[in-house]
Parts: C-alpha cells; sequence; structure tokens
C-alpha cells in the first residue's frame, strides 16, 4: 500500500492559493512531467483548453521530505471552520523548544501583507504560544 501524504485543499484560485502556501511552506511549484520543460507546455501537450489551466496545481517540498499539497478548484466557497488545519513551525526550531515569539509575529506580519487574514493570537502557559490566521480564501491554520 502506499503510504504517501498528499494535502488536498479546495479553492476558487488554486494557482493563486498554491503560491501562497508555497511561501508559507518554503515550497515550490512541482515540476512539470517528464517531457515538457513548462506548465503551459504540458497542459497544452494535453490539449487542456486555456481557460481551465487553473483547475488544480500542486506544489512540494524542495527538499522532498513533506506532503505534497494540491489544490484544486471548486465553485463553492468555505462556509464553516475548518475540521482540520496545519499548524506551521518556523524553520529550524525543534519540536518542544520554546516558540522565539518576536519572530513568530514577525512572520504572521509577513503573510499578512501576502493576503493572510490575522485571527487570534494564544499565549498560555499551559498550552503554548501560537497565532491563528486564515489563508486568503479562509482556511484557519497556526503558526506556532
Amino acid at each position: 500500500m502506499d503510504r504517501r501524504l498528499q494535502i488536498v485543499v479546495d479553492a476558487h484560485d488554486p494557482r493563486g492559493l498554491g503560491a501562497f502556501w508555497a511561501d508559507v511552506l518554503g515550497y515550490v511549484e512541482e515540476p512539470p512531467p517528464p517531457g515538457f520543460s513548462t506548465w503551459e507546455e504540458t497542459l497544452q501537450g494535453w490539449g487542456l483548453p486555456e481557460d481551465r489551466w487553473n483547475d488544480a496545481y500542486a506544489i512540494v517540498d524542495p527538499d522532498g521530505g513533506g506532503p505534497r499539497l494540491f489544490l484544486q478548484k471548486v465553485p463553492e466557497g468555505k462556509v464553516a471552520k475548518n475540521r482540520l488545519h496545519l499548524d506551521v513551525g518556523q524553520p529550524g526550531r525543534a519540536r518542544g523548544e520554546e516558540p522565539d515569539k518576536p519572530a513568530v509575529r514577525a512572520r504572521a506580519d509577513e503573510l499578512v501583507a501576502r493576503g493572510a487574514t490575522h485571527v487570534r493570537e494564544f499565549d498560555d502557559p499551559a498550552q503554548g504560544f501560537w497565532i491563528v490566521l486564515q489563508d486568503p480564501e479562509g482556511n484557519e491554520f497556526c503558526l506556532v
């Protein structure tokens, strides 16, 4: 059985939201398949009409360690709180290590400038420190 993990995100604008998440995660656009030098060439070669080129988009961890994030176009918008969300840590921070609160806040500010929405900051001695954000299409995630 294949045990790879892919995270799928419904979106109105897969490419736009994918670019946002690539920035959040330090990911890159998935390379086109063998035999093609660009995605435009690939989609043309597959005969996909240009108005469908933003139906899906994928980003990957450039180091190959993280899961693939696949964004697919859907007609409906998000209407309720996520039942699943991502916790995104700071690069170089080990699990269990205290967060650098100013660095987490600065990163949150950067992501707000890229289209995220600041929802709430938590700083609880028993549970820890994190900031809840929403991506440009309203999906909640936490910076930890």
